[in-house]
């Protein structure tokens, strides 16, 4: 049986991602207005540089400095079995308190809604936030969970076998959105 072809198309460039990152951040300031006391917690692995990129952005345009953590989820997930059998950990470093700050948890691609639901339980051990939201750069449909994006820097439609990345410098050593979908016939 002949495997089905697949077809990579960019969807963004470094200069889109730029651009995209732009529009989350300015969204966020907007949404945050008169509210000091947020944080942004990225989820390991490319939803860490985002998260610092969009402080950075929010400290040049809005001079305001925000607070970056960053999540690992591994041991939260509830899929070891399909993903394997031993976690590869990258680290939790939140060195700042989440009791009773807004926190926007930040990640590069929102399908399932899986990956949200682990770092919500992961969020909770650190302490009780006042609230918590979601910011992803892109939004790619599917869930199979009731979680949805406060702040989404792009919406794809998207076939349910296709594959979203994001490739960031810091983790790809490239800056590129891809989608790779295979050949209907």
């Amino acid at each position: 049986m002949k495997k089905p072809e697949t077809r990579r198309k960019e969807i963004l460039d470094a200069a889109g991602i730029q651009r995209s990152l732009g529009r989350l951040a300015l969204e966020i300031f907007e949404r945050q207005a008169g509210n000091r006391d947020f944080a942004l917690i990225g989820i390991q692995k490319r939803g860490v540089p985002l998260a610092k990129r969009i402080a950075k952005k929010l400290k040049e345009m809005e001079k305001l400095d925000v607070k970056v953590g960053a999540l690992d989820i591994n041991l939260y997930r509830d899929d070891f079995s399909t993903v394997g059998t031993a976690p590869v950990l990258r680290g939790t470093s939140v060195p700042f308190s989440v009791e009773d700050k807004t926190i926007i948890l930040v990640d590069d691609v929102l399908f399932t809604g899986r990956t949200i639901r682990a770092a919500l339980d992961a969020i909770v051990d650190l302490g009780r936030p006042r609230k918590v939201e979601l910011a992803v750069f892109v939004d790619r449909g599917h869930r199979e969970l009731p979680i949805q994006a406060d702040y989404v820097g792009l919406s794809l439609n998207t076939r349910r076998d296709d594959n979203v990345e994001l490739m960031l410098e810091e983790t790809d050593q490239k800056e590129a959105l891809i989608l790779e979908s295979g050949e209907k016939k």
